[in-house]
């Protein structure tokens, strides 16, 4: 019986063994931003969905222990829509539509375990960070209207910087296909709280999610 547990064991170190190799890779990913609408009261918040670019360092000491820190960028455009003109005592023009063309900037810290199989490499991550969204310009173009008059006329609205805290997800495959040079599929899911980049149109202040589907290269010292 002490016999069949040794060798049991021998095989299971054996097998391991490859996945306790410590490794660092910095890599380069492409990804699609899909994002969810939210509403508070009348107002609707629709992010657009649009293509970006992720950079990565990522450190793995062990099967259990890993980390990485991230910087990706894409277009988050914000569509604002109130669908109730103004209240019974307040019937002046009021900004009821808005395009704010936005760049959002995401730096996030991750925990990361993984597992070494032959040339593949499965993990999960989970971790947090901030997440900028910068308007391309301090004005953009809007639409108010008079609930009085029912007339409506073009306007601007002036723009700032959100800053939001943002919780990361995820869960992918490394493939190494040459030795130091590999193939990276993930996926991403961002939680955070509806960008405020407008006090025309307050922020619905509602928590959303982005899904980031990712294909990129890593390049492993």
């Amino acid at each position: 019986m002490r016999t069949r547990l040794f060798f049991f064991s021998a095989a299971v170190v054996s097998l391991l063994c490859p996945a306790c190799i410590a490794q660092t890779d910095v890599a380069a990913s492409l990804y699609g931003a899909f994002n969810e609408s939210t509403t508070f009261n009348s107002l609707k918040q629709s992010p657009s969905n649009s293509a970006g670019v992720s950079l990565d360092f990522r450190h793995i000491s062990n099967p259990l222990v890993g980390y990485e820190a991230t910087y990706a960028y894409n277009r988050a455009d914000q569509a604002y829509q109130r669908s109730e003109v103004c209240s019974v005592l307040t019937c002046g023009y009021q900004p009821v539509s808005s395009a704010v063309p936005n760049n959002a900037h995401e730096i996030t810290g991750d925990w990361i375990v993984s597992l070494k199989i032959s040339s593949f490499r499965p993990f999960a991550l989970a971790g947090g960070g901030i997440l900028l969204n910068v308007p391309s310009s301090s004005s953009a173009p809007a639409v108010e209207c008079s609930l009085n008059t029912g007339v409506c006329q073009s306007t601007t609205v002036s723009t700032n910087t959100s800053a939001r805290g943002v919780f990361v997800y995820g869960a992918g495959l490394d493939w190494t296909v040459v030795p130091h040079l590999g193939l990276r599929f993930q996926y991403r899911g961002n939680v955070y709280k509806a960008a405020a980049l407008t006090t025309a149109f307050s922020s619905t202040n509602a928590f959303t999610q982005t899904a980031e589907p990712m294909i990129g290269a890593f390049l492993r010292f």
